[in-house]
């Protein structure tokens, strides 16, 4: 049953009418849904006060009585479990709110007991820049109770003094021509026995891409795939590397391989073609495998960078799995650590309630830029953002990406956010971050990693598959009937935020320790089941030469 109580701020004031779930309550945490249903169905569900729409909590038949509030609502037509369901007269060219947030213009009239969803409700956006208005002024935060300050985890320490949460030795491709070689050189070490010599050695990973010639050698396309590979390289859950290049591409071998540490280049056309690269590969791998040997040691929750990203969202998410995750970013913020929010085209309607966190202007402004660039950017391509959200977001109940982005910065819990970076490039701030990159799961996630991300948590309501090799992947399902599906693939169930047999903020906790679990060595079901080959992607900007 869905809870039937609405949780106060600190002071004891009622939330009113601003949604309830920690990314629009700075220092709140235990918040829950307020049910406007209390028939014997709980049938549906409202996530602010004054909402005009209200989630269905089951499929709901045309015809079918529902209590909100102390009258009934006769459904008009069959709306799936997750959508929105009108709960009052919604006049053509009106605003509805969900979150007690703008989420988009009914295009039509709309009654009450009616589906709203493609049919009848468009996005709000202009797409000029024009809804930004005003940068609210910073919120104060106060660190939740029982904070971890002091509290470890067992990882590697490196010799820049950053921490690993694994220790691989990567194998990386210059170039697509040389995937192959670097695929073959991997295999050598894979199975069961690959590394029973080296068992402080967590796996022998071939980082291959699709690009590295066909562009501009001096472009901002091999900048940012330079940036991305370096990053790989330097990686803290990398003890070595072996550069695998062909030899005449554009992303050349030299300017890789300057201050990379335990670095062994080979070129393919140099050492006489593929077959002897392969051999060259393995013996180098060999030579290198006795310098990673190692054994964890306790190290301070502050090196802990943890990577945030959804994918395959549905209504839920923003429901339960992303302000779970939100609660576990509040407790490792306070404990020292890092969390990097991304996915710049799924902020997009909510960057309001990221720039009200920004710890300055500059901040604030910042952000907004890398939005307008992706506004600019979109429609160059004849595009725009209100295209993001995709079939499968659809049929999980989103419309508009302004309803997607609002359930998705729930993700970055309620800190302030103290940097924003481009794709790619370094974090090293603590706190709550945000990097630049595309919503498509697999480049995001490459850019986050590259950043220095030692840890991944990726939240989904459709249910995903993704994994990453080199950072571990943690994947949070929003219903425990996705949990209970797909259980050889999702780590964490975050329905028992729907059901009212936990609140978001006990979630939180648990996800925390579930975080500093796997920090310390347990292994996520995308690890076991060897996850993450092909979800290194780096971001391909500019001409295919």
């Amino acid at each position: 049953m869905w809870p039937q109580t609405v949780h106060l701020r600190p002071d004891g004031t009622d939330p009113g009418d601003r949604a309830p779930f920690p990314a629009l309550l700075p220092g709140q945490l235990d918040v829950e849904p307020v049910t406007v249903s209390t028939g014997p169905h709980d049938a549906v569900v409202t996530l602010a006060a004054g909402d005009p729409v209200g989630l269905a909590c089951v499929d709901l038949a045309a015809g079918q009585e529902v209590l909100v509030g102390d009258r009934h609502l006769t459904v008009r037509e069959a709306i799936p479990r997750g959508h929105k369901l009108a709960l009052t007269d919604l006049p053509a060219g009106s605003e509805v709110r969900k979150y007690g947030q703008p989420i988009g213009l009914a295009t039509r009239g709309i009654r009450a007991g009616e589906h709203v969803h493609e049919h009848n409700l468009r996005s709000p956006a202009g797409g000029d820049g024009s809804r930004f208005g005003p940068v609210d002024a910073p919120v104060e935060w106060t660190s939740p109770q029982g904070t971890a300050q002091g509290r470890t985890f067992d990882g590697f320490l490196r010799s820049d003094g950053r921490a690993g949460t694994r220790n691989h030795l990567a194998i990386i491709s210059t170039v697509n021509c040389s995937a192959t070689v670097v695929k073959r050189i991997a295999a050598a070490f894979s199975g069961p026995d690959g590394l029973a010599e080296h068992p402080g050695v967590d796996g022998v990973l071939p980082i291959t891409h699709g690009t590295g010639c066909g562009l501009a050698a001096d472009g901002e396309g091999l900048a940012l795939l330079r940036r991305t590979l370096t990053g790989y390289a330097r990686h803290p859950n990398v003890g070595g590397v072996v550069l695998v290049g062909l030899g005449c591409e554009v992303n050349q071998m030299a300017e890789l391989t300057d201050g990379l540490g335990l670095v062994a280049p080979l070129v393919i056309q140099e050492l006489g073609g593929s077959a002897a690269s392969v051999r060259r590969g393995i013996h180098q791998v060999r030579e290198l495998l006795p310098d990673l040997e190692r054994r964890r040691t306790p190290l301070p929750l502050a090196a802990l960078i943890l990577g945030l990203n959804c994918g395959g969202s549905d209504s839920w998410s923003g429901v339960s799995a992303n302000p779970v995750l939100g609660a576990a970013v509040d407790r490792l913020v306070a404990a020292g650590g890092t969390a990097v929010l991304a996915e710049t085209p799924e902020i997009h309607g909510a960057e309001h309630l990221l720039t009200r966190r920004a710890a300055s202007p500059e901040v604030a402004a910042a952000l907004l830029d890398r939005v307008a660039w992706w506004e600019r950017y979109t429609a160059a391509q004849g595009e725009s953002l209100q295209s993001n959200p995709s079939p499968g977001n659809r049929a999980g109940g989103i419309t508009t990406i302004e309803e997607k982005s609002l359930g998705a910065v729930a993700k970055g819990g309620t800190t302030p956010l103290r940097a924003v970076y481009r794709y790619a490039e370094p974090v090293t701030e603590h706190g709550l971050v945000f990097m630049d990159t595309p919503g498509y799961d697999p480049v995001s996630v490459t850019g986050i990693v590259a950043g220095g991300a030692n840890i991944v948590a990726f939240t989904t309501g459709r249910g995903s598959v993704f994994g990453c090799r080199l950072a571990p992947s943690l994947k949070l399902a929003s219903t425990s009937e996705l949990y209970r599906r797909m259980r050889d693939d999702m780590d964490v169930d975050c329905g028992a935020v729907l059901d009212g047999s936990a609140t978001v903020s006990e979630l939180g906790e648990r996800l925390f320790e579930e975080i500093i679990a796997v920090a310390s060595g347990r292994r996520t079901k995308s690890e076991e089941f060897g996850v993450g080959d092909e979800e290194f992607v780096p971001w391909q900007l500019g001409a295919v030469l």
